[in-house]
């Protein structure tokens, strides 16, 4: 808990300076202006600033400290920290810059620093950041411009420039803080300790974060989980790029970049992403001035057609629904509007409306139970009086409890609806796009809070086998393993191809009568991974005569194309036909640890990348939300009248996967590439699969 940081009795600003716009003044003035605690400036060189008593020290400060805020040279700040650990000081705030952002000797002394703090059992914020300010306390720890006004919203950011143009940008917009945070290095305190005193302050109920990487991935998204029941968390995360992944050898790990963890990251644990800062604080607007939204049955009403379509449009895009109107809702409508509006939805109330049309309009659809949420868009009209019609949504606003977002479209001729909008907490947007996007996001917090996930399976299977297979491999000293991916499979009751090893023309016939034609040939060597490449496969063998051929055409393809290969033998595979290919994989990230990736095989997996992730261990709700979530996954549900596919065991290979890479964390990735499912009843079989361990690649 971080209560009397933002809370605290006394606070000392060491490196507090005399000179007008230095950051060391600019922090007292700050505290001088909003915190009603004790302020104890320390400067070694200065008696009086800002008519406060300046100590030598922070070990001559009579009284106790609660927080300090250190503003002084770099080098200097280990010494600062070690004095304020024999001060015994709860919390510090390292302004400084100079660690780990500038370089090697700068991460050194970060670690020097971290060090000092952990000795004394102290908490830290930063180095290199802004500060904090809380508006209740209230008390403006920062050395920003202006003191952000009181409200609901917490915000935290990797940035102090973004934090400072925000808090410029807010007190315009009329938007209001209980708490901002800069984070800068997060040597110490990051975003997951944040996000837990949001979540339990009590006058948070919005929760902001700009990040540009998450620290402790699984811990922030363990927390969020929790949180994003009861409060919205709305993340503007940056740096998505693929620049600089580690090298991947399975086409799950390929597929999965850092970008697609977080995204998998924040959906599954009910973190809202947002794509810019307009997203960020659009939504925030909503979620902090109005009523819950219930369901995603959207009215419209407008006094212009052609906005009422582009509102339409945009509910659409949004996978929002245009709320289908009672016949009592469609009959009140006619009687207070004219003739020529339209009484269904959206509802066109036309360009002569004045304030009472609107106002009847309103109160018509917001009291259809079958409506959850109403836009209302205002154009300029001669007749329109922005102000009136802003009273009027005001009026019905405060009456029901239903949200209602408005989009007062035009210049000098809205701004006076638009500040009285804005002034009574009503959320405005220049287009509907934005209000259609903003009410997106209000229904996926709701869905998120009432989706529940579910228990953990465990199934009873033979983990000793897979512990004997992955110590043999580590003996070895080999990591990427193949037709042995087949066995550990098979140790968690995951259906796999019959399948025999064979070094001999003779060996192929024989085992190729044993396993039953038509069969299956692949060449085996760790120097070959795509076997078809270099001619090592040849499928719907059916005679022994085949058979030896087959088996002599592998060898010799693979001698002239890989002439290096070691050659350990040829499988022989019983072959599987019919049924659809699909692909089950799993990779590490390094923010969040293993995820699971589903999709269907051949061109949907290597051109389209039509897949899904989530990060493990899984529910039986997450494999099913899996399988449906793919664009090609209506081919499984039977499209159009064709058959059926056995979704029942896809989920359960899914699973079984889930939890072989929970129990096995030395699994860095996995690919059954193909598991051939077949129709509804008949179950799936892995046919191939590979599977690298963590360690140097051989």
């Amino acid at each position: 808990m971080l209560e009397d940081m933002f809370n605290p009795d006394s606070i000392a600003v060491i490196g507090a300076s005399r000179d007008v716009g230095s950051v060391g003044h600019s922090i007292l003035v700050n505290l001088k202006k909003t915190y009603k605690g004790r302020i104890y400036p320390v400067n070694p060189r200065a008696e009086m600033i800002e008519g406060l008593k300046v100590y030598k020290s922070v070990k001559e400060i009579p009284d106790k400290i609660d927080l300090a805020i250190v503003v002084v040279p770099n080098k200097i700040v280990p010494s600062v920290l070690e004095e304020c650990g024999q001060k015994k000081v709860k919390y510090v705030i390292v302004i400084s810059a100079g660690f780990r952002e500038t370089g090697t000797e700068g991460a050194r002394l970060e670690r020097e620093c971290l060090g000092i703090v952990k000795e004394y059992s102290m908490r830290m914020l930063g180095p290199n950041c802004l500060g904090i300010i809380d508006t209740h306390t209230p008390m403006n720890a920062t050395f920003a411009a202006g003191m952000a006004k009181k409200g609901n919203i917490a915000f935290m950011s990797q940035s102090g420039a973004l934090c400072t143009a925000i808090l410029d940008w807010t007190l315009v917009e009329n938007v209001g803080f209980s708490k901002f945070v800069s984070l800068g290095n997060k040597a110490d305190l990051n975003e997951k300790d944040f996000l837990l005193e949001f979540h339990r302050d009590e006058k948070t109920e919005v929760i902001l974060a700009y990040l540009e990487g998450i620290k402790e991935g699984r811990k922030f998204i363990e927390i969020a989980k929790e949180v994003s029941k009861k409060k919205p968390i709305i993340v503007l995360k940056s740096g998505t790029s693929r620049a600089g992944l580690r090298a991947v050898s399975s086409h799950t790990g390929t597929l999965a970049g850092s970008e697609v963890a977080y995204e998998t990251a924040f959906k599954q644990f009910g973190i809202l992403r947002a794509r810019s800062i307009e997203d960020m604080f659009d939504w925030a607007k909503a979620f902090s001035t109005q009523p819950r939204i219930r369901g995603d049955r959207i009215a419209i009403v407008t006094n212009a057609g052609g906005p009422g379509i582009l509102a339409t449009d945009a509910c659409e895009k949004e996978g929002l629904k245009l709320a289908r109107f009672k016949d009592e809702t469609v009959k009140r409508l006619r009687s207070v509007l004219p003739p020529a509006a339209n009484f269904y939805n959206p509802v066109d109330v036309l360009g002569d409306a004045r304030p009472d049309r609107y106002k009847h309009a309103l109160e018509a659809v917001i009291e259809d139970e079958g409506v959850d949420g109403i836009l209302c868009i205002v154009t300029p009209q001669a007749m329109t009086g922005s102000d009136e019609i802003a009273d009027v949504i005001v009026e019905v606003s405060r009456k029901y409890r239903k949200p209602i977002l408005c989009s007062f479209m035009g210049g000098e001729l809205m701004e006076k609806g638009i500040k009285i909008l804005r002034e009574n907490g009503i959320p405005n947007y220049p287009d509907p796009e934005r209000a259609a996007k903003t009410f997106r996001a209000m229904v996926a917090f709701e869905e998120n809070r009432k989706k529940k996930r579910g228990e953990f399976v465990k199934f009873d299977v033979d983990s000793n086998r897979v512990k004997k297979i992955i110590m043999e491999a580590r003996k070895k000293g080999v990591t990427y393993l193949g037709l042995e991916t087949l066995d550990i499979l098979d140790a968690y009751g995951i259906p796999v191809v019959r399948s025999k090893i064979v070094k001999s023309e003779e060996e192929a016939v024989k085992v190729s009568r044993e396993l039953g034609y038509p069969v299956v040939m692949k060449i085996l060597s760790p120097q070959v991974v795509h076997k078809s490449d270099v001619g090592g496969v040849v499928i719907g063998i059916n005679s022994d005569e085949e058979a030896k051929l087959s088996y002599n055409k592998i060898i010799e393809n693979v001698k002239r194309y890989v002439p290096d290969a070691e050659i350990k033998g040829v499988l022989v595979q019983q072959m599987v036909s019919g049924g659809v290919e699909t692909i089950i994989g799993s990779t590490k990230d390094a923010q969040f640890d293993n995820m699971i990736m589903f999709g269907l095989g051949g061109i949907y997996v290597e051109v389209l990348k039509d897949v899904s992730f989530r990060l493990t261990p899984i529910t039986k709700e997450e494999a099913k939300e899996m399988i449906k979530e793919i664009k090609s996954g209506r081919i499984l549900q039977g499209y159009r009248g064709s058959e059926e596919y056995d979704i029942e065991a896809i989920s359960e290979v899914l699973l079984r996967v889930s939890q072989l890479i929970t129990d096995f964390p030395e699994i860095l990735e996995l690919d059954i590439n193909p598991l051939v499912v077949f129709e509804k009843g008949k179950g799936c079989i892995a046919v191939d699969a590979r599977l690298t361990l963590e360690g140097k690649m051989e």
